[in-house]
């Protein structure tokens, strides 16, 4: 497991794992990083270079999840975080994915229903993510933010909350591997890579930051409305 710190070059970072430019654009960090560190780059940017860094590493690794350390921060840095990645979801992932999806269904064999079939399914998945999304912008957010600066380091008593069911991330897997195991007919071969890596995409981001909404937030909700 690679773990990067503040001292570490933002661009060697990127070299290393190029799905990381999502994360870094959240932050209103774009490309042309030059040879820059991750704490030059967030003094720069007005950033903290500790909280980027642990979402970096908390991103581009599956088994690593600094939770002690994220219950130092204040409940409003972590909700910024995740309401700019639904953002994200939203105005970016999202739409590139039925883009690309329209683009290779209107090059395709019309008369294979496959690929019909699996855009109504991509559509179901979308309207869930985004029946969230809202949610989250219009009530779950909203009362997290009341808590202000609180962090949970401060004598907190946390419940274990058990793992929850994850629709959204079944529905994008299962999309996934019909496209990887099932798929037939006459289909352009680019638009078809564009759809599978942007769904994979989306379902590593989903699962990585479903860590933080499990682990971080709904603990903490919990513990202060008791």
């Amino acid at each position: 497991m690679t773990l990067f710190n503040i001292n570490s070059k933002l661009c060697d970072i990127i070299f290393y794992d190029s799905s990381v430019i999502s994360v870094i654009n959240r932050f209103g960090i774009n490309l042309g990083v030059g040879d820059y560190t991750v704490a030059e780059i967030c003094r720069s940017h007005n950033l903290d270079e500790n909280f980027l860094i642990v979402i970096i590493n908390t991103f581009l690794n599956e088994k690593y999840f600094p939770e002690r350390l994220l219950k130092t921060y204040s409940i409003t840095k972590i909700v910024n975080y995740l309401e700019k990645t639904n953002s994200y979801y939203e105005q970016f992932q999202l739409p590139n994915i039925e883009r690309h999806f329209n683009l290779l269904i209107m090059k395709s064999n019309a008369d294979d229903g496959n690929l019909h079939l699996l855009k109504r399914f991509f559509d179901e998945m979308k309207n869930e993510l985004l029946l969230r999304i809202n949610f989250d912008r219009q009530e779950w957010f909203p009362q997290l933010l009341q808590l202000g600066n609180t962090t949970l380091d401060e004598d907190i008593e946390l419940d274990n909350i058990p793992e929850s069911a994850h629709p959204i991330e079944d529905k994008l897997n299962d999309l996934k591997s019909f496209f990887i195991i099932h798929l037939k007919g006459k289909y352009d071969v680019n638009l078809c890579q564009a759809v599978v890596s942007s769904i994979i995409a989306l379902e590593k981001d989903l699962k990585q930051n479903n860590r933080i909404r499990e682990r971080i937030l709904l603990p903490f909700e919990r513990a202060l409305t008791k």
